[in-house]
């Protein structure tokens, strides 16, 4: 008789542990990457734009004024989903414009609290938004002030003003030419 109430016991047991193992993955939290929500996924410019280059930035605002470059400043925080869809943008400017200007992601998060800031800070430019991207000139005037996911056209075109480039309209679009390793022996 004891030995029947064990195996009844057994058996609940594995099914128990079957059922539990069966419900797992729906009774956890769900592990995967999301651009449309506001979850922590990690540095926004890795997961979602590919380009671990960005962060941190090259060069401080400092270092950009003294070198009298032009500064691209975007505000994020890593756990925002517009943040999330718009560091593709950001790593556009990198790609056209990075040798050029100084490119300065700045995360909310690391902006100290105090009364005032000087024009050196990131903290100085931050209306209280993310995505914001500040663009300034090369005597460190503030050229754009956008706030939200702006277009990449729109601060394209105060970028080609400040660098004295031909209006879009006039100029012939540059492509990257596509070279790996399997295209190098095509030639």
């Amino acid at each position: 008789m004891k030995s029947c109430y064990r195996l009844r016991l057994q058996i609940c047991l594995v099914f128990l542990i079957m059922a539990l193992t069966s419900l797992s993955p729906w009774l956890t939290s769900s592990a995967y990457a999301g651009i449309d929500d506001d979850r922590l996924d990690g540095n926004i410019f890795v997961v979602y734009a590919g380009n671990g280059s960005l962060v941190p930035p090259r060069l401080n605002l400092a270092e950009t004024f003294q070198r009298k470059i032009p500064a691209i400043i975007v505000y994020y925080l890593d756990d925002s989903s517009d943040c999330k869809q718009f560091a593709a943008i950001v790593s556009r400017f990198q790609e056209f414009y990075g040798r050029a200007a100084s490119i300065i992601p700045v995360s909310v998060d690391s902006i100290p609290l105090k009364s005032s800031y000087r024009a050196d800070e990131p903290g100085y430019y931050y209306r209280g938004g993310v995505p914001q991207t500040v663009v300034l000139d090369q005597q460190g005037k503030v050229v754009y002030d956008g706030l939200g996911n702006v277009k990449y056209e729109d601060v394209d075109d105060v970028l080609r003003k400040v660098f004295d480039l031909l209006p879009r309209s006039e100029s012939v679009e540059l492509k990257r030419r596509s070279f790996n390793e399997f295209n190098a022996e095509l030639r």
